[in-house]
């Protein structure tokens, strides 16, 4: 039995009114008191009765969402709406009566926290975009809403265990998904690690209880090695003139060891730098001083200095960081700050804008550049699945700094080319880009940039945007920018081919192109389709999509012109789209688990540049002559395709149809682990069709195999069962082909 291992961090608080007011004037004393007590007592009516899975009163979560709150020093609003945020939800209050008892700006504030709360990520791609937007508009409206959300997501993972484990789990992975990125996005890292730590617990319990023992077994040893750098560095500090300093180390969190343990294929003891130290001092001047302090004891690691006091990163983070060789030939990383700088990196936005009773809230939220991005170009795409990949890319990239050649800072995420930094200047700059000088050094497009590099771009009036160069930008206004342009194209192509179709085709009913555009025939044609414009029923005939058949029939012509049967409604030639699903569908021998809305059996083959599994959500491709290639959704090829080959398609749960799909397993090599993990996969009830196995240089064992399975749980079952094999490093499905 998993045993269980409190990690959350100020369990032990006082649970009453009085407590949790005394708490708040400790740093606003003018906070309204009357009004704090109003909303304590209303929701504390409201929950009486009401219990948790554990068995505890209901009101002690909003009290214990209060106190999280308060601990980030937010305004009084934010401590109401933390007491309130359950109460439309789950009892018998209505808004209008928050909004009676507590005014507009509460009101609206619990209704954005109640709208998030219901908002489901384990849905399909379209249908979480959707809710993507809802949470990024909620956030741009009042970054408060998304600050009480986080507290309220952080104490129920910290009361996580009395739930089912697949709850557990579902529960946990969406906090690593969404919400521990959304607080490193705010700067709220104490938050972000202890939500990290949380979502291990539940995600990968084998793992990271695993850690808890390996951590316990070390912790003497650590704790002396910890305690006699710190005795060091005081002394070095103290004797240079440094008095009024805060010199800590603390270990890092399991999450952090886990993911530097799983990009590096490293064991836990092979993992030196487990142990943080930093300086807190008064003054910027300080922070270099003692810099070279520290540099002038060990020797620094090249190219692990990062000044993020000049540069600071987009959720106004700053410090010194470095990392040296220190006692005993082990790596150790320090930061270096002042006071202020360590109250923003711990609260993040509350701490570098405190709210202040009364403070304009949307125009200090207008300082997050990277919302105001998302929320800029949610207006410019259409397509669900484009703002999905929009927002993680902003959500979860970490930042490079880059300079023009003027001297301004631009940041851009990590893997940025520079057509990104072209796009970022100007649309037509990005459109005409040939290449670039880096540093004064001539790059190709696909060049990578980095942090420090000073950018100027070259262009070309004969250089158009390319379909390729979606393989090379990272960021979101060079991917729209790019599609768009391409889109607008391939409309332009489109609507000058349907007007040659639609032209000869009038020709033979003795009709004028132009007369007809001139009188507004056309116009309502267009109309009687559900089209904007004539150019929109031009490019429709040049995709194929309407035939010029057809439209002819719908123009509102004197029955002497309509010269034959052809022209009525039902005698429309066929679409060159669907003649390519009709013949699809008579070579169709089996369907393989796949449906496809509003069309018989097909003819499909499964993509093997994303190999979709029963349970992945899938879209399908209309080939020529080979039928329906079916597609992962976030395969990116499926964003470099025509839209209009693009066809809903969906699981047939009523097949069972096995597929094959690969997985990795890092190991350390041993007697008998293949056998192990061949038995495994057996008592799964899986097929292994093909095993490869290699070594690394650090003589781990790669294994990689091709095995039958009936769906992604299937898979999940495998893959988390292969993890707890002794020697076992990690467990992956391998989507690329190797």
């Amino acid at each position: 039995m998993t045993p269980s291992i409190p990690i959350s961090l100020n369990t032990k608080r006082p649970r009453g009114l009085e407590d949790l007011i005394a708490y708040i004037k400790s740093y606003n004393p003018d906070v309204d008191t009357d009004l704090i007590t109003k909303a304590y007592l209303f929701s504390e009516k409201l929950h009486q009765g009401q219990k948790r899975t554990s068995g505890e009163n209901y009101f002690q979560h909003p009290i214990e969402v209060a106190f999280i709150v308060a601990e980030l020093q937010l305004d009084t609003g934010s401590i109401v709406t933390a007491l309130l945020h359950d109460t439309v939800e789950d009892t018998v209050a209505t808004l209008a009566e928050i909004e009676a008892l507590f005014g507009p700006e509460i009101t609206a504030l619990v209704d954005g926290v109640t709208k998030i709360s219901q908002i489901s990520f384990q849905t399909s791609e379209e249908k979480q975009a959707e809710n993507f937007r809802k949470m990024v508009f909620a956030m741009a409206k009042d970054l408060r809403v998304i600050l009480v959300k986080l507290a309220d997501r952080t104490h129920n993972m910290r009361t996580l265990q009395p739930l089912r484990p697949d709850k557990q789990a579902r529960i946990a992975q969406e906090t690593l998904d969404i919400y521990a990125p959304l607080a490193n996005r705010l700067g709220l890292s104490a938050m972000k690690r202890e939500l990290e730590d949380l979502s291990l617990r539940y995600t990968k319990p084998e793992i990271y209880y695993k850690l808890v023992t390996q951590v316990a077994k070390k912790i003497k040893e650590r704790d002396q090695y910890t305690q006699d750098v710190l005795a060091m560095i005081e002394g070095a500090l103290h004797e240079h003139g440094y008095h009024n300093i805060k010199v800590s180390g603390r270990p890092k969190h399991f999450y952090s060891i886990q993911k530097k343990m799983e990009k590096r294929n490293l064991t836990y003891e092979e993992v030196y730098d487990l142990t943080g130290f930093r300086i807190v001092l008064e003054t910027v001047e300080q922070c270099y001083g003692v810099l070279g302090l520290i540099h002038s004891l060990w020797t620094p690691v090249p190219g692990r200095f990062k000044d993020y006091n000049a540069i600071p990163k987009a959720n106004f983070y700053q410090s010194l960081h470095t990392t040296v060789i220190g006692p005993a030939g082990e790596r150790i990383e320090i930061q270096i700050r002042t006071t202020a700088m360590h109250d923003t990196a711990e609260r993040g936005i509350a701490a570098h804008w405190a709210y202040k009773e009364g403070k304009n809230v949307a125009q200090e939220a207008s300082k997050f550049s990277w919302l105001n991005r998302l929320v800029e170009w949610n207006k410019d795409l259409q397509d669900p699945n484009e703002f999905l990949e929009t927002v993680k890319l902003d959500l979860f990239s970490e930042d490079v700094y880059i300079f023009t050649p003027k001297g301004k800072v631009i940041e851009f995420p990590q893997g940025s080319s520079p057509v990104d930094f072209a796009y970022s200047v100007h649309s037509d700059l990005g459109h005409h880009c040939i290449g670039a000088k880096v540093n004064g050094r001539i790059v190709p497009l696909k060049h990578k940039l980095k942090s420090g590099d000073t950018v100027e771009i070259l262009t070309s009036q004969n250089q158009t945007p390319h379909k390729d160069w979606l393989k090379i930008v990272k960021t979101s206004k060079a991917k729209n920018k790019i599609r768009q342009f391409i889109k607008t194209q391939a409309h332009e192509s489109s609507k000058v081919m349907g007007e040659m179709i639609l032209e000869k085709e009038l020709k033979r009913e003795d009709l004028k192109f132009k007369t007809l555009l001139k009188e507004g025939l056309l116009t309502e044609v267009a109309e009687g389709f559900s089209l904007k414009s004539v150019d929109e029923l031009l490019s429709a005939i040049g995709y194929g999509k309407l035939s010029a058949k057809k439209v002819i029939g719908k123009l509102n012509l004197p029955s002497s012109k309509k010269s034959s049967e052809d022209l009525k409604e039902g005698k429309e030639t066929t679409r060159p789209l669907q003649k390519i699903v009709e013949e699809a569908s008579r070579k169709s021998t089996s369907r393989q688990g796949i449906k496809v809305k509003g069309i018989g059996d097909l003819l499909v083959h499964f993509a093997r540049c994303c190999n979709p599994v029963p349970g992945d959500s899938v879209i399908g491709f209309i080939t020529r002559g080979r039928g329906i290639s079916v597609h992962s959704r976030k395969c990116p090829k499926v964003f470099d395709s025509d839209p209009h080959r693009l066809i809903d398609i969906e699981w047939d749960m009523a097949i069972s149809a096995e597929r094959s799909v690969k997985i990795r397993v890092i190991c350390h090599d041993r007697p008998g682990l293949l056998a192990d993990m061949s038995g495994v996969i057996k008592d799964q009830k899986a097929n292994i069709t093909r095993a490869q196995i290699g070594t690394t240089k650090d003589k781990k064992a790669v294994c990689l195999f091709t095995v039958s399975i009936k769906n992604l749980p299937h898979l999940s079952k495998i893959l988390s069962t292969l993890e707890g094999i002794p020697g076992v490093i990690s467990t992956e499905r391998v989507q690329k082909k190797v």
